[in-house]
């Protein structure tokens, strides 16, 4: 947000903070929520790039569509185990899931 904006916000009374201060989540969940969210952007691309349905997908990962929904959604319900494998399932290297890592916090 552009100091401009930010400066009538709060002239207005709105108080502006980042989404972790409005959460309350420390420095790990943040990290956390940054890493499920990069997972789950790194599955959804690379599905569709594979051409692999959600039911596809799910079929591969003895899983339901529903189950990848929520995946792609960086659900909290669905396990890390889940969004890895799911990343390795659509043909993630090592090298892009380094790379989804890298561009967290």
């Amino acid at each position: 947000m552009n100091t401009s904006t930010r400066s009538k916000l709060e002239q207005s009374g709105f108080s502006v903070g980042s989404t972790e201060e409005f959460l309350g989540l420390t420095e790990v969940e943040s990290t956390l929520v940054s890493i499920r969210l990069a997972l789950a952007s790194l599955v959804k691309k690379r599905r569709c790039k594979r051409g692999f349905s959600q039911v596809e997908l799910a079929r591969h990962l003895h899983s339901s569509q529903s189950r990848i929904a929520k995946l792609e959604a960086a659900d909290s319900t669905v396990s890390v185990d889940l969004l890895l494998r799911a990343a390795v399932t659509v043909g993630a290297r090592p090298r892009e899931l380094a790379a989804a890592f890298a561009h967290t916090r």
